[in-house]
C-alpha cells in the first residue's frame, strides 16, 4: 500500500518542480547573499548544528549574518523576528534555541522565504548573509548557495520517497547543492568508509563532499539520568550518553512534540527513579514553558539540555574556505 502511495506523492512533488522549473511558477532572487541548509528527506540530519556552525565561522570573520526559518509549529503567522519577549509559540522551537545561544544575531521565522529576507534587510543594517534553515524546498527563493545535509547510516540514495521511505523531495535533487555534508559520522570512520561514501554518491566534480559528526559537551552530573527527547533520531544522543551513564532510560516523544501536563505527569513519576532529567537544546525550549522545571527543583532535581556541535571528520577549512569565499564574493559592497 506504501508503494503506491509513494509514486502518488512522486508524481506531485516532480510536477511542482516541473512549474518552477518551467517558469510558470515564480521563483525569486534576493539582493543579499543567502545560504540554504537542507535535506532530502523529513528530519534527523542535524540542521540547527549546522546552522550554529555556520553562525560562529561568520561571525568569526567578521561578517553579520542573520537567520531565516518557517518556525515550525508555532502559533504565530507571517514574519516574526526573535525578541527579549520571543518564545517557542511566536517563533518555534528551533528558532527559539538559535536565538539564546545568538542573542545578538537577528532571528526570524516567515513562511513565505523571498518576503522574509525582504523583511530582514529592511530591519538590519548591517546585513551580509541570511542563513535559510531547512529552505531546500522553497523553490519561490533562489538561493546563492545551498549546503545538502545526509546522514551517514542512512543516505539519500538508499532512501525512498514519502510514505514507503524519508524522503520528501526528488534525489536528483541533491544535484542542485554546493556542498554535500554526510553527518552524523560515527567517531570511527576511516578514510576508506569515507572513499565508499564519495563512490556510492558520485558527485559531480561542482559539487564539495564533506564529513561530519556530532560533538557533545563533556557530562560532569553524577548520578544516572532519564534521557527525555522529543527529536526525529534519539539514538544518536543515547549512544553517547550510554558511554557515561550506562544505566540511562529513554523517554521518547515524536520531533517537536508539544508536552502537556499528561506527559509532564508522567516524567515527573518516570523520574523518581533517576537523579535527574537530561534533554536535548531543541526540548528544552518547549519544556520551560511547562511545569516541569519547577515539579523537578521540588524533587531535588534538575533538567539539564545536553549542547552539541558539528565536528567536521574531513579538513573543515575547505568547507570553511567555500561558506567564506561566496559570502565575500557576493555581498553588498558598504
Amino acid at each position: 500500500m506504501l508503494i503506491p502511495l509513494s509514486w502518488l506523492y512522486t508524481l506531485a512533488v516532480a510536477i511542482r518542480h516541473l512549474l518552477y522549473d518551467q517558469h510558470i511558477l515564480p521563483s525569486r532572487t534576493v539582493s543579499v547573499p543567502t545560504i540554504c541548509v537542507g535535506n532530502l528527506a523529513v528530519g534527523g540530519t542535524g540542521k540547527t548544528p549546522m546552522v550554529e556552525y555556520l553562525l560562529r565561522l561568520l561571525l568569526a570573520n567578521g561578517y553579520h549574518p542573520a537567520v531565516l526559518s518557517r518556525g515550525y509549529k508555532r502559533h504565530s503567522h507571517g514574519f516574526v523576528m526573535a525578541d527579549p519577549q520571543a518564545t517557542v509559540q511566536t517563533i518555534g522551537d528551533e528558532a527559539m534555541q538559535l536565538h539564546r545561544a545568538f542573542p545578538d544575531v537577528p532571528i526570524a521565522v516567515c513562511e513565505n522565504r523571498v518576503r522574509g529576507v525582504k523583511q530582514l534587510q529592511r530591519q538590519v543594517a548591517e546585513l551580509d548573509v541570511v542563513l535559510l534553515d531547512d529552505a531546500m524546498q522553497h523553490r519561490a527563493i533562489r538561493c546563492g548557495l545551498t549546503v545538502l545535509l545526509t546522514p551517514y547510516d542512512h543516505l539519500y540514495i538508499d532512501d525512498h520517497m514519502l510514505p514507503w521511505g524519508t524522503l520528501r523531495d526528488l534525489p536528483h535533487r541533491a544535484l542542485k547543492a554546493d556542498a554535500v555534508v554526510v553527518t552524523k559520522c560515527p567517531e570511527s570512520i576511516r578514510p576508506i568508509d569515507m572513499r565508499v561514501v564519495d563512490n556510492r554518491l558520485h558527485l559531480p566534480i561542482y559539487q564539495q563532499l564533506h564529513f561530519a559528526g556530532l560533538e557533545y559537551a563533556p557530562m560532569e552530573q553524577e548520578g544516572t539520568p532519564l534521557v527525555l527527547c522529543g527529536i526525529a533520531q534519539p539514538q544518536y544522543m543515547m549512544a553517547y550518553v550510554h558511554l557515561h551513564y550506562p544505566q540511562a532510560e529513554l523517554l521518547a516523544y515524536p520531533d517537536h512534540h508539544q508536552y502537556t501536563e499528561k506527559d509532564i505527569d508522567r516524567i515527573i513519576e518516570q523520574a523518581k527513579a533517576f537523579d535527574f532529567v537530561l534533554t536535548t537544546e531543541k526540548d528544552i525550549q518547549r519544556l520551560r514553558t511547562t511545569s516541569l522545571v519547577d515539579r523537578l527543583r521540588a524533587q531535588g532535581k534538575r533538567l539539564i539540555a545536553l549542547p552539541i556541535r558539528v565536528h567536521f571528520c574531513t579538513p573543515h577549512e575547505n568547507f570553511d574556505r567555500q561558506i567564506i569565499q561566496y559570502v565575500h564574493e557576493n555581498r553588498r559592497k558598504k
